[in-house]
């Protein structure tokens, strides 16, 4: 089984790509700890006066993670763990040492803003292309995969404690504050970008050229549709409703498809967040041990 295919792979390494610089070029150039592995491998950069490449102890705790997770995510994610970290801690440990002051001078705060954004973009694209930088990801995925907590949440939680022990080592309130600020927007960010792609839109479409739109709808997008019966009440007159779901990016071409059957046809589009089925998602819930077990046989 192959890990990756060669769209996920270009796409994995420029989100890895964003997120190292964003990591190396903001964060680290202003003493920030961010929290997770690379806020433990921070820790250790920033205790030795940079003695140490941030990208060794990075990649030595990824590995270590991924021993202990390997039971839990499977083979195929830590063989795309592996690959992404690889990745990741090379370019991190290139870069790093090029960005030895801020880009930003005398603005920490605008520093943290601009790298949370770019890690969190960086993180989005490269999990939502079956790939992994390591770390936290780990183990958000190990909880992720067994229940439907979001990806940023998990993170979020281990990541604070990360950020919090800080203190221990630097004493310092305002780092702390800026590792917290980071973390807020590294997570609003890494949900936006991996939620925008999994978001779906729901039409309820009203028209008298309901046959026509959907099969345009069904040969055109490749979309099914539902019809559903209804009545309006103003007129009391049956009409039929045709009901789709489809994905964000897919929702112009269906607007298309309606307006050019029927420009007169009365729409309703709502966000459907959560769709799973064919096509979309699949539900990441289990059932009790007794209910598995349970056979009729029996």
């Amino acid at each position: 089984m192959k890990a990756f295919n060669y769209k996920d792979l270009i796409m994995m390494v420029l989100g890895l790509a964003i997120m190292s610089f964003g990591y190396a070029a903001f964060i680290l150039p202003e003493n920030i700890v961010t929290g997770g592995v690379a806020g433990i491998s921070s820790i250790i950069y920033f205790a030795t006066d940079h003695g140490i490449n941030i990208a060794i102890p990075n990649y030595l705790i990824n590995l270590l993670l991924l021993v202990i997770a390997y039971r839990s995510v499977g083979r195929t994610f830590v063989i795309r763990t592996v690959i992404g970290a690889t990745i990741f801690n090379i370019m991190l440990g290139v870069l790093t040492p090029l960005f030895t002051h801020p880009i930003v001078n005398g603005q920490p705060f605008m520093s943290v803003i601009i790298g949370a954004v770019f890690c969190g973009l960086g993180l989005g694209i490269t999990y939502t292309h079956n790939g992994s930088s390591g770390g936290t990801d780990v183990v958000a995925a190990m909880v992720s995969k067994h229940s439907n907590v979001s990806f940023g949440r998990v993170m979020m939680y281990c990541d604070l404690i990360i950020i919090s022990s800080s203190w221990f080592l630097f004493h310092n309130i305002e780092t702390m504050v800026f590792g917290y600020v980071y973390l807020i927007i590294f997570s609003i960010v890494t949900d936006m970008v991996i939620n925008s792609r999994n978001q779906a839109m729901q039409f309820l479409i009203f028209s008298e050229k309901w046959q026509e739109i959907a099969d345009e709808i069904n040969t055109e997008a490749h979309r099914g549709c539902t019809v559903l019966d209804g009545t309006g009440w103003y007129t009391k007159q049956d009409v039929k409703i045709v009901l789709v779901l489809c994905r964000r990016f897919e929702s112009a071409q269906i607007q298309r498809i309606i307006k050019s059957v029927d420009d007169q046809a009365f729409i309703s589009m709502t966000t459907a967040n959560n769709v799973y089925g064919t096509g979309f998602d699949h539900m990441k819930v289990h059932l009790h041990k007794q209910k598995q077990a349970a056979d009729p046989k029996n």
